[in-house]
């Protein structure tokens, strides 16, 4: 399966970048191909533009300077996003990607009453993301994250495209034993794709 993972920390010695090469690794060796897009590295613009914004409402779509990624995600059979959450949501660097790549045209065509996904192309898409808050403050809140994703992204796949969702919560609180301990549970967790 061809995995395009797409990384968001600003610190390559992050557990984020710990959990990022597990799971690259663990897929590797399942014989999987991972295409990683590290954003901060990479120096992504996550900002949209004002003509960005103009041609994606007008439905032409421009994507001038991000059309490697682009195809990128027209290639992938699953999605793999690695990233810390940082105010409940994911980090801005990784939504503004998706509000440049996941575009009119890319992601969606806007049908006659519906939407159309037109990523079809993904059937499995995984979050991999630490927490500074309780599990029982991310209830208490209602998990704004997850229904991004799973409620909004992954209908622009393929129907009955799998979400999974590998998460620790509490980092303030975290041993390095914990967070060593989540970073083998993830590549345990990629190395039964």
């Amino acid at each position: 399966m061809h995995i395009l993972m797409v990384f968001a920390h600003p610190r390559a010695d992050s557990l984020s970048a710990a959990l990022r090469d597990a799971a690259k690794a663990a897929l590797e060796a399942r014989g999987h191909t991972v295409e990683l897009r590290d954003l901060y590295a990479e120096g992504f613009r996550p900002e949209l533009t004002a003509d960005e914004f103009v041609s994606f409402r007008d439905g032409r779509g421009e994507l001038d300077g991000v059309e490697d990624h682009v195809a990128a995600l027209r290639r992938a059979e699953a999605l793999v996003l690695v990233h810390p959450t940082w105010w409940y949501g994911m980090p801005a660097m990784m939504k503004g990607w998706f509000d440049r790549i996941w575009a009119p045209g890319v992601a969606f065509r806007i049908g006659p009453g519906a939407i159309e996904p037109l990523l079809t192309n993904i059937r499995r898409i995984a979050v991999v993301t630490t927490y500074g808050s309780p599990t029982w403050l991310l209830w208490l809140i209602g998990r704004i994250d997850r229904k991004l994703v799973g409620r909004g992204i992954a209908r622009l796949c393929a129907r009955g495209c799998k979400v999974e969702w590998l998460s620790l919560t509490r980092m303030d609180h975290r041993t390095r034993e914990e967070c060593a301990a989540f970073v083998q549970r993830v590549g345990a967790h990629f190395a039964r794709w």
